[in-house]
């Protein structure tokens, strides 16, 4: 009797293991997120990334991480976002970021007084070429610095 719950415990265990190990996802390619000093983003911080891309045949869903506090004082953020390609050609897009409605309820998760997106900004699309692209991101408001933003980042995964 012990032997027979020893081993259906091992196998639960491998079993358990295995699903655990199962569970990533294997489309991620980057997330990371900065966080922004004091919560002041000011024009000259631009936040940084750097993604290694390692095929150009794949398309890719790029989103714009972004944590305000409730404290934020508008219902919208715009960014520029530069892209430089492995052969040191520089794109710049400005997108707007919707945070809240009119009604100035907050469109994203929240957590205590912060809450998070993950907006996507470009949707299934090809790099030209492999190798490493960068990314800075420059908040693009009036205000300067731009108060209550916690954490700004890039998500980079394949399409589905």
């Amino acid at each position: 009797m012990k032997r027979v719950l020893k081993t259906i415990c091992t196998v639960t265990g491998v079993l358990l293991i295995m699903l655990l190990g199962s569970c990533t996802n294997s489309n991620w390619i980057m997330d990371n997120n900065t966080p922004i000093t004091d919560h002041n983003w000011s024009y000259v911080n631009r936040v940084r990334f750097d993604c290694k891309i390692d095929d150009e045949s794949a398309a890719y869903n790029l989103y714009l991480n972004l944590r305000v506090t409730d404290n934020y004082k508008y219902s919208n953020l715009f960014v520029l976002i530069y892209q430089t390609s492995p052969d040191k050609k520089t794109s710049v897009t400005r997108y707007e970021v919707k945070l809240a409605g009119k009604d100035g309820e907050w469109f994203g998760k929240g957590s205590g007084n912060l809450y998070s997106y993950q907006v996507p900004f470009k949707t299934n699309i090809k790099f030209p070429a492999k190798g490493n692209y960068h990314f800075e991101i420059e908040q693009n408001m009036r205000d300067n610095p731009l108060h209550e933003v916690s954490d700004v980042g890039l998500r980079v995964e394949k399409a589905k």
